[in-house]
């Protein structure tokens, strides 16, 4: 079993309250009683927490049995879901286990895709280098979340927990610098490197490469922007673009050597756009999501561009 050493992380424990007549009550935390209760409560509610479509529960592989199985539409990948409420385990060993399997069964997952959802899946039609695996538990270990310090980890941590108030809180852990590589310790993992020759982690920094200095410095300029839009933005890098994510992607940047592709998460005839500068592709192939695709190579109408984004993120509730 590979352990981490042990390395910065941290994160301040969160108190709730509730404010009535400007006095704080405090809002207890309430345990979940089995780990069937959470696995329930994020089956049900699978898109909205993960962003992927649930396909089946307890999903059985040879001795292997997955406890969720999603698939996220946007990255056209297969997301496996463990629950947890012991703590002796590694996320890395279960984790990479699981990728093993699945890359060893793709039939087997594309099958149950269809015969659960009516669909017509084909094995093209996966991008299984952006699988990944997801736990999900009340809380994690130190121990645990150094395991994640990897810049390129198809491995997610999410802590989820119930208050009084009937409130459900659901945060992603996440590791502070993570410069180093899962494919130092590949030699020591079977199944780190067997699975690191197939999947791919995509990074911001992989997809800035693409574009000249200028139109790097153009899209830091445009994400910070779009950043101050809102607090509640995550960045997701993806193997065709950066994802800028509310509730789901409401923008899509695909960062090209001499411009900077964007694309608005909205329906035809839904924005509001006076100067005519975004394309109906609603009937053309694209890459990211939505009808209207943007192009920009300078930052001549930044400002008018990003109001134009804004208005994506107003809807994405």
């Amino acid at each position: 079993m590979w352990t981490p050493a042990l390395g910065r992380f941290w994160r301040k424990n969160m108190s709730l309250y509730n404010l009535q007549k400007n006095e704080l009550k405090y809002i207890k935390e309430v345990p979940f009683k089995l780990e069937k209760d959470i696995q329930s409560l994020c089956e049900e509610n699978m898109s909205e927490l993960l962003g992927c479509d649930f396909v089946k529960t307890e999903f059985a592989i040879e001795n292997f049995r997955f406890d969720s199985l999603g698939f996220d539409k946007t990255t056209s990948s297969f997301v496996i879901v463990e629950y947890k409420r012991d703590k002796n385990f590694s996320v890395i060993d279960q984790g990479y286990a699981y990728l093993s399997v699945m890359l060893n069964h793709k039939s087997d997952f594309i099958l149950e895709y269809n015969e659960t959802t009516g669909g017509s899946l084909k094995r093209d039609d996966v991008d299984w280098t952006q699988s990944k695996v997801v736990f999900i538990a009340p809380s994690f270990t130190t121990y645990q979340k150094e395991a994640i310090g990897f810049k390129d980890l198809p491995i997610e941590l999410y802590e989820i927990k119930k208050y009084s108030n009937d409130t459900v809180s659901f945060t992603q852990i996440l590791a502070k610098n993570s410069k180093e590589s899962i494919k130092t310790i590949s030699k020591s993992n079977e199944n780190v490197e067997k699975v690191s020759k197939e999947i791919k982690v995509y990074t911001e920094e992989e997809r800035k490469e693409f574009g000249s200095q200028e139109i790097q410095e153009l899209y830091e300029k445009l994400k910070n922007m779009i950043l101050n839009i809102g607090d509640d933005i995550s960045v997701k890098a993806t193997k065709l673009y950066v994802a800028f994510i509310r509730k789901g992607n409401f923008c899509d940047i695909n960062i090209q050597r001499n411009q900077l592709k964007i694309w608005l998460n909205l329906s035809k005839g839904s924005l509001n756009d006076n100067k005519n500068i975004a394309k109906d592709v609603s009937n053309t192939g694209h890459w990211g999501n939505g009808d209207y695709e943007l192009v920009i190579n300078s930052d001549s109408d930044i400002e008018y561009i990003v109001s134009l984004i804004r208005q994506s993120y107003n809807v994405s509730v």
